[in-house]
């Protein structure tokens, strides 16, 4: 599968790493930094390195992985995201800290991009633990409302060595997203099985997850 990375940063570049170990065609994009561009795409053995227009062109699907500061400004430079499979891995963290939000940080991001099959994910772990934690089958959680989309992603997903782990649509999103508190999956480790098991009671009774969520995180 075609992925175009905007955002080759620390999430992004070493995802886009992992999927073009994983047999998957990758196109960096989002750094000033053209150089290091090109350092990453030898470094996944053979993958391309453009502009944000051409990354969002190549991909099948595009992982989307920039500060939230520059939401804004990179979708200004990917053009229509319409009908894309879009990978978003953003949270609300500001110059300030983390932003209050009208609606979950999911929501708002649909909302910037009309059209586009957008799927929360890769946004719960650390960059230096995605990396670690690869071919483990550690809990990676995903959402969305467009269930063929989130297939693809959950394919991806597993190639890289996670188990995806689906809560469901945008009224269950925030479970997964920042800050860092109590009864979230935001910034904690899961095994692939509890997981699925906090999915599944999220499914049924918020509060059951909130505290499954609580009881079955790996301590660091």
């Amino acid at each position: 599968m075609r992925i175009g990375v905007v955002g080759a940063g620390r999430i992004g570049g070493n995802a886009g790493q992992l999927f073009a170990r994983a047999g998957h065609e990758v196109m960096f994009s989002g750094s000033r930094d053209r150089p290091r561009l090109e350092q990453l795409a030898r470094a996944a053995g053979g993958a391309r390195s453009g502009s944000p227009r051409e990354a969002a062109q190549f991909g099948e699907v595009v992982f989307f992985s920039v500060p939230w500061t520059a939401v804004d400004e990179l979708l200004g430079q990917t053009g229509s995201l319409a009908g894309k499979i879009v990978i978003d891995t953003t949270n609300q963290y500001g110059a300030g800290g983390w932003e209050q939000l009208p609606k979950t940080a999911a929501e708002t991001n649909a909302e910037r991009m009309p059209g586009a099959r957008l799927v929360k994910s890769f946004n719960t772990l650390t960059a230096g633990f995605q990396a670690e934690a690869a071919g483990r089958g550690v809990a990676m959680f995903l959402a969305g409302e467009d269930g063929g989309a989130k297939e693809v992603v959950a394919g991806l997903i597993q190639d890289i060595g996670f188990t995806p782990v689906d809560v469901g649509g945008w009224a269950d999103v925030a479970i997964m997203e920042a800050p860092r508190r109590d009864g979230a999956v935001y910034g904690e480790e899961y095994s692939g099985q509890d997981g699925l098991r906090i999915a599944t009671a999220l499914s049924r009774d918020p509060r059951e997850a909130a505290r499954l969520a609580r009881e079955l995180r790996v301590e660091s």
